[in-house]
């Protein structure tokens, strides 16, 4: 379409459609459809809630840098300090009589030798960061209630 046709139909709605213009037409409403589509897809609820996801992958990776080279998560893993069978603890922590709650994995994670004097933590000596040790309780506890 010419430059003088459109504005001579933009002006004249009621001229009709100019011819080239009307071959044209049909291909605009695959082209509509699809980018309503996408647009519905791109808009809907489970594209914008990727944030969750990130995050989740966020604290798994803090949990790997720090924690697994020498831990794992199974299912069954309990919150009594010292307990699981079949593993080497150290006296102490075999002996550490608590329970983990959120405030003493804080603690233990930013200073093992101050919650737990003698521990076999070496040569891990803490996790400065708050942000950190609040991403490593939020992945131990994603992996503990199964949700992303």
């Amino acid at each position: 379409m010419k430059r003088r046709q459109f504005i001579t139909f933009l002006t004249r709605p009621n001229a009709g459609w100019p011819q080239d213009l009307r071959v044209q037409h049909r291909y605009w409403v695959p082209l509509i459809v699809a980018l309503s589509g996408m647009a519905c897809v791109l808009s809907s609820h489970s594209s914008l809630s990727q944030e969750p996801v990130k995050e989740a992958a966020s604290e798994q990776q803090v949990f790997n840098n720090a924690c697994r080279t020498c831990h794992t998560i199974r299912e069954g893993d309990n919150r009594q300090a010292g307990s699981l069978p079949d593993y080497s603890y150290s006296s102490a922590m075999k002996g550490a009589d608590f329970v983990w709650d959120d405030e003493k994995l804080q603690h233990f994670i930013a200073s093992p030798d101050e919650v737990v004097p003698g521990n076999n933590m070496k040569p891990y000596s803490g996790l400065a960061s708050t942000d950190d040790r609040t991403k490593v309780i939020a992945y131990l506890r994603s992996v503990a209630t199964g949700r992303p």
